[in-house]
């Protein structure tokens, strides 16, 4: 099964072969929920992308957006 890809969210991505099927950033495994783990144990927006080189700011942003419309 492809990817699925949701309306409004670029980068947003959920595929059955990887992570679950839950929703991650495009061409990673960095799912929406573990960007929301990391915010919440108190990285913040720059450390995520410091430890995540293939992530950008705007992926980051995009998905706290997708997580707050869902």
């Amino acid at each position: 099964m492809p990817n699925v890809n949701f309306t409004g969210f670029k980068r947003i991505v959920a595929d059955p072969d990887y992570c679950d099927g839950q929703p991650r950033l495009e061409g990673t495994r960095i799912t929406v929920a573990a960007i929301l783990s990391y915010l919440a144990g108190g990285m913040n927006v720059d450390e995520i992308v410091a430890a995540y080189p293939k992530l950008s700011h705007t992926d980051v942003y995009e998905a706290i957006a997708f997580a707050a419309a869902h």
